[in-house]
């Protein structure tokens, strides 16, 4: 099952249920809303939808084309929303970053590919216990989520526009602080590569940008494996495509133990908090040499979670002046 957020020709803002077909959830004005009434409820989101019935239909690739799909899920209070990831994670990711990060002697491990092989060796821990420690990124709090359609800006400081497509789980934090998982979208995870390859400890200004993810939220568990198309277009013509893949199968380590190593932290555990977290990519355009420019458009599909998600580049004026600080 797939839940999406539109806003119909009126102006309203409905939650879609898709299947065979896409039909209004009766009485539901967000999915944040849906769930925190099936963790009242003591059921699963998809229990909560299905006791809501059947409304009227929905053309949602049409209400795409007409830019009204919103993210599939998002916060009344965009501070509340954090948008976080981990990296790393995916078997063949390193290459790409250790080539970035390779230092003079070779026969030295970079620090990604030390990274790297503890996710190998220790990400999938036995019996649920707790496995090594990923990396792990800030990206911004809901002011910094694009919904399906709408530009990804590139702030003026940035040196590189360059697309991640990557696979992102959503949880909202319960009453009591616990983390529920209401399921997963696709995702772009927007960043930085050559403020990236400047020095590895540039990784965090690198990731401070916008992300978009949806249309579709998949209600339920993720698929060992996922596969789907990464693809740049610039007008109009496909100038770079690549097949990507995710999914436990080709991770080095667990959902668990990624979702473990985000939420350990009791700041993450506020209750009524929504947590948009990337799980990671093995597949750049950044990496067979591609230079994104404005106007081109990122496109990530992938048939199991429904319509694509694309989005335009757009690019802020190149910082010129500092910004300056007011004393109070």
């Amino acid at each position: 099952m797939f839940l999406s957020q539109i806003q119909t020709e009126q102006g309203r803002v409905v939650v879609a249920r898709v299947g065979e077909d896409a039909r209004i959830v009766p009485g539901a004005a967000s999915v944040v809303e849906l769930a925190q009434a099936a963790i009242a409820a003591g059921r699963n989101l998809g229990a909560e939808v299905a006791s809501r019935g059947q409304g009227e239909a929905v053309d949602l690739a049409t209400a795409m084309a007409e830019g009204r799909v919103l993210l599939p899920v998002d916060h009344p209070d965009p501070c509340h929303m954090h948008l976080t990831g981990t990296g790393l994670t995916h078997l063949g990711s390193a290459a790409t970053r250790n080539s970035m990060h390779a230092k003079a002697d070779p026969e030295q491990m970079t620090d990604s590919m030390k990274m790297f092989r503890m996710g190998l060796e220790g990400g999938k821990p036995a019996n649920g216990g707790i496995g090594a420690q990923p990396e792990w990124f800030y990206k911004g709090n809901g002011h910094a989520a694009a919904a399906p359609g709408m530009p990804l800006v590139s702030p003026g400081c940035a040196l590189d526009a360059g697309e991640e497509p990557e696979i992102a789980g959503i949880y909202l934090i319960g009453p009591d602080g616990v983390p529920f998982r209401l399921g997963f979208a696709l995702g772009n995870e927007f960043s930085d590569h050559v403020t990236e390859r400047g020095n590895y400890l540039w990784l965090a200004h690198s990731k401070l940008r916008p992300a978009s993810f949806g249309p579709e939220l998949l209600v339920g568990p993720l698929p060992d494996h996922v596969e789907g198309q990464s693809r740049i277009l610039r007008d109009g013509q496909v100038i770079w495509e690549k097949p990507f893949v995710s999914g436990e199968a080709n991770m080095s380590h667990t959902l668990a133990n990624l979702e473990h190593h985000h939420f350990k932290y009791e700041i993450f555990r506020q209750p009524g908090d929504l947590h948009v977290h990337f799980f990671g990519t093995a597949t750049l355009s950044f990496a067979d040499g591609i230079a994104c420019q404005p106007g081109d458009t990122f496109e990530i599909s992938v048939p199991a979670f429904g319509l694509p998600l694309r989005n335009p580049l757009v690019q802020e004026p190149k910082t010129v002046s500092p910004v300056t600080v007011k004393s109070l």
